[in-house]
């Protein structure tokens, strides 16, 4: 007969509650230069400095909206070089089959739709979403997050990830209450 077991559930993270944003602030710059780069803050409000704490990196979605609008504009004239000039060449009035002023109003909506496109999907693609349930939203107390707490995740996936060192250290930074959280 073939043993079957049971896999113990993968650890998230440690997760740790504080009472005020200035704490939470405190403890993700300590939490930081201890060397944690994977962790995430959760907050009811902005928290002003918190994403340079945390060592978040600069964003990558104005650089996608930024070659997604070039790529809509590129499109926009080549839509209307080609059937302009190649497919249906019409000789109005004179003049010229690439009229580029005539064709600056579709190559600039063609911009600004490309651009849209490129921000609400890219920014979809890259937090991850739609993602209906996340392993911190069983955390202890973390439905306080969007009313009156702050709490800051040191994720498994970190490089010096050690579980009982972790919740020890952000014990000492103050935290209220500290707890695991597993992965579903």
């Amino acid at each position: 007969m073939s043993e079957t077991t049971l896999e113990q559930p993968r650890l998230h993270g440690i997760l740790a509650e504080f009472d005020d944003p200035d704490d939470l602030l405190e403890a993700a710059e300590k939490t930081h230069a201890a060397g944690y780069t994977r962790m995430e803050a959760y907050t009811p409000f902005p928290v002003h400095g918190l994403s340079e704490a945390i060592g978040f990196k600069e964003a990558k979605v104005p650089w996608l909206i930024f070659v997604s609008g070039v790529i809509g504009a590129f499109t926009g004239l080549g839509l209307q070089y080609y059937t302009a000039v190649i497919d249906y060449p019409m000789n109005v009035g004179g003049r010229p089959n690439f009229s580029w002023p005539s064709f600056f109003p579709v190559t600039f909506e063609c911009t600004i739709l490309f651009a849209a496109f490129g921000a609400v999907f890219g920014m979809l693609g890259m937090n991850g979403l739609p993602r209906p349930h996340h392993p911190v939203f069983g955390g202890k107390n973390f439905e306080l997050a969007s009313q009156d707490k702050f709490f800051l995740c040191v994720e498994s996936d970190d490089p010096q990830f050690d579980p009982v060192r972790v919740a020890e250290f952000l014990r000492g930074l103050g935290a209220q209450h500290v707890s695991e959280v597993e992965n579903d």
